[in-house]
């Protein structure tokens, strides 16, 4: 209750304004995929060849021509393990 005589004693709360929703983008085409900092690149080589290694975002991979092997990244995180990796065609 306020002292001024000139304003109500007992006002209910103002009405809260609604709030809008937050679009829905659709399905994220890397669901289930953690990003993977291509900066790594830089310090990465290939554990057979210590030669460079090139990324292929489709497959999640990072490729070594030199050794015909691809190593997976899982959860944005590169497994550079031999067992792991896939042999090339």
């Amino acid at each position: 209750m306020t002292d001024d005589p000139n304003l109500p004693g007992d006002l209910p709360p103002p009405p809260v304004p609604p709030v809008d929703p937050i679009p829905d983008p659709g399905p994220d085409p890397r669901a289930g995929r953690a990003a993977f900092d291509r900066r790594m690149l830089e310090a990465l080589v290939c554990p057979q060849t210590q030669g460079p290694l090139t990324y292929d975002a489709e497959r999640q991979e990072l490729v070594s021509r030199a050794a015909n092997l691809a190593y997976p990244i899982r959860g944005g995180i590169p497994v550079m393990l031999a067992d792991e990796a896939r042999a090339l065609e």
